[in-house]
């Protein structure tokens, strides 16, 4: 056990300080999902705040990975969290003073995307330096394992805080746990020195990466590309639009997406336990595909077809239980199969082709619920007499038609890449 701790010192510090700052992150993010709805009343109003997000994050990573290589990786960590928080802060002020309105918001994710592009690639770089390639799988679970837990625990905490102190007490909590962070990673944790890349020219530092899989791990190159459909539609329903169906189909019932939503994290929490107990599996890429084929089918098809909190509540932790286990193997095998001094271009590289989608895929199922699933399953035509049987009618109807449809397309496509041998290079 010292030797373990020893060995994992600097990621234990960081993991906490992040966990943190996680959970405050999550308890905003949740927080303006609600006000959101409640000031737009659209699927459109939500899918823009994760669109927001997103987009400037997909189109700077392709930047930052190359800035990563080239700079301290701890301080390029910390300056992207401190402009981060600032734009928390503004919300804050913005609110306080009642000059808040949506489109600030999305102001705001648009500064926070753009610095988690930086702030991402410089973290996955940096954990491959801390961490001994022996427990890569387990800090992975680890990493999971936190994610869930705010996942589970941040929708409670922040309905109870908004319910003693408001709006204001959420953006406040989210800048302490970041300061809390913040102290951690300066006084606690220490990243050695990286070889930097020779290359001066940002551009070509970037290309690097996109070279590096196109040429030395082009099955590596197809595993990504696959994930890039795999998110873009997960992200046309899933958690995404999740708060939305809820919502519409309970009437505005704020608990019952809490408590949907806390199950997501249960799920994951105890797959994250599972992901850290259990040993690495001797072909992981087919793990990595089953969990893919089962997360769709357990999670959106049931999200879909149920008419009830229990069966939403059921799907989201039956859903998400398997998500710990993917990300903890497909992580084991990028950083097997990537060389430490590239590791920040192949991560950028990958990030801006496997969540380029993202984006695309929120903004696709915010304009498809709103104008077109949902007006099909109000007029009475075909549509709406092959999905009314299996969605029911009403509010929300025309998100949970959604839902099945790129649940079965997901699971469909997961399980035939379990047919494909060229990965077999992957798992030596």
């Amino acid at each position: 056990m010292k030797k373990w701790f020893s060995e994992m010192r600097n990621f234990l510090f960081l993991w906490l300080g992040q966990t943190a700052s996680q959970l405050g992150s999550r308890m905003t993010s949740l927080a303006l999902v609600i006000y959101s709805f409640s000031s737009e009343g659209t699927v459109m109003s939500i899918a823009l705040l994760s669109l927001s997000a997103y987009l400037p994050e997909i189109l700077f990573t392709f930047l930052g990975g190359s800035v990563a290589d080239r700079w301290n990786r701890k301080t390029l960590m910390l300056a992207s969290d401190v402009i981060a928080a600032l734009g928390t802060l503004a919300i804050l002020v913005l609110y306080r003073l009642e000059l808040l309105v949506t489109w600030h918001v999305y102001a705001v994710n648009l500064v926070v995307g753009m610095m988690n592009a930086f702030q991402a690639p410089a973290a996955n770089a940096a954990l491959s330096q801390i961490i001994p390639p022996k427990h890569y799988a387990r800090a992975s679970a680890m990493q999971s394992f936190s994610n869930a837990l705010n996942t589970m625990a941040a929708p409670a905490l922040a309905a109870a805080v908004v319910g003693f102190g408001g709006l204001e007490w959420v953006l406040a909590l989210d800048l302490f746990t970041f300061a809390l962070c913040t102290l951690t990673l300066v006084l606690f944790v220490r990243i050695p020195a990286a070889k930097h890349t020779s290359e001066k020219n940002l551009r070509g530092g970037t290309m690097e990466g996109f070279r590096f899989l196109r040429h030395e791990r082009p099955a590596l190159l197809r595993l990504i590309l696959f994930f890039s459909v795999v998110n873009l539609l997960a992200s046309m329903s899933g958690n995404g639009l999740m708060p939305a169906m809820v919502l519409a189909r309970t009437g505005g019932d704020e608990l019952s997406m809490g408590l949907v939503s806390s199950c997501i994290g249960l799920g994951a929490l105890l797959g994250s336990i599972a992901a850290t107990l259990l040993p690495r599996p001797k072909h992981p890429l087919r793990v990595v595909f089953l969990c893919t084929a089962f997360s769709f089918a357990l999670c959106d098809l049931l999200w879909g077809a149920g008419r009830s909190v229990s069966v939403w509540a059921f799907a989201a932790a039956a859903g998400n239980f398997p998500l710990p286990m993917l990300n903890a193997n497909l992580t084991a095998v990028m950083r097997s199969q990537i060389p430490a001094d590239r590791q920040g271009r192949v991560f950028a590289a990958q990030g801006t082709l496997q969540f380029c989608s993202i984006p695309l895929g929120y903004l696709l199922g915010g304009l498809m619920c709103d104008h077109l699933t949902g007006p099909l399953m109000q007029s009475g035509g075909w549509f709406a007499r092959i999905f009314t049987p299996l969605v029911g009618t009403g509010e929300g109807s025309g998100i949970a038609a959604l839902f099945l449809l790129t649940g079965l397309c997901g699971t469909i496509l997961s399980l035939w890449q379990l047919r494909q041998r060229e990965y077999d290079s992957l798992e030596t």
